[in-house]
């Protein structure tokens, strides 16, 4: 199974490790593309300030995350899985995972990023400020840069697996699955099942909550229809719909009345 997350606005502090080495991250085929971004994201920060404030779309009291932008070729790097915070991550909890959920962490577990297009948590990477929905001056929408090297890149590191999709519209922008992937694809909405609405700390907390599962079961569910099973085996209430075509994508619904 291969897992796409969304990242998180908030981050952890690179601290004190080695630095970013972007030919040492996983999906080499990206690098070329990782580093032209970087490249960008660097030169705009250090070059202006409040115009790489406003491109990054930060606040007065964000204005810090300028300078961390320009010392990223030389920040201490760490797993991303430990760069990455905020709701879906606190649910995952990939810290407090055993050894062998972790094993099954780092092999399926890819985030999406502006930055880097896609990471693994177990790849190496300073704390960032720079989401999909930015425009870089050179480069222009991010989400729209990285779709001819995702094209390139993401249907091989697919192979044969389910794709769970558990990213948001901006992310997701970056590649859709085709064809014979996106017939094994399923992406994911929670919705509060009193209104059948997305709640955002709902939606987010729950898939956290529906990796953590699947990574502490060791449930691998060879297609979307396995998928839905397997999660109405491990407690969620799951509404699926198949493709009306071949090579489209499952849709999942999971409802929930409150997160604890």
């Amino acid at each position: 199974m291969l897992v796409l997350l969304p990242p998180s606005e908030g981050k952890a502090a690179s601290g004190r490790g080695a630095p970013l080495k972007t030919d040492a991250l996983s999906l080499p085929g990206l690098t070329a593309a990782r580093e032209r971004v970087l490249g960008e994201l660097v030169d705009l920060c250090a070059a202006d300030e409040e115009k790489a404030r406003e491109v990054l779309g930060l606040s007065e009291g964000l204005r810090g995350e300028v300078a961390k932008n320009v010392e990223l070729p030389t920040a201490g790097a760490r797993p991303a899985g430990e760069i990455y915070t905020g709701v879906l991550y606190d649910a995952l909890d990939l810290a407090s995972l055993d050894a062998a959920a972790k094993r099954r962490a780092a092999r399926s577990l890819l985030v999406f990023s502006g930055l880097w297009g896609a990471v693994r948590v177990i790849d190496r990477i300073p704390s960032y400020r720079c989401s999909m929905g930015v425009r870089l001056p050179g480069l222009g929408a991010l989400g729209a840069y990285w779709r001819a090297p995702m094209a390139e890149v993401l249907p091989e590191a697919a192979g044969e697996r389910l794709v769970l999709d558990l990213r948001s519209s901006a992310y997701a922008a970056a590649w859709k699955p085709k064809g014979e992937v996106a017939g094994r694809t399923a992406t994911v909405r929670v919705l509060h099942a009193p209104t059948r609405k997305v709640v955002s700390h709902f939606n987010k907390a729950t898939k956290g909550r529906i990796v953590r599962s699947l990574l502490t079961s060791g449930i691998a569910p060879g297609g979307p229809a396995e998928l839905v099973e397997a999660l109405r085996d491990l407690g969620y209430e799951v509404e699926a719909e198949a493709p009306a075509k071949a090579g489209r994508p499952w849709s999942l619904d999971v409802l929930v009345d409150e997160i604890h």
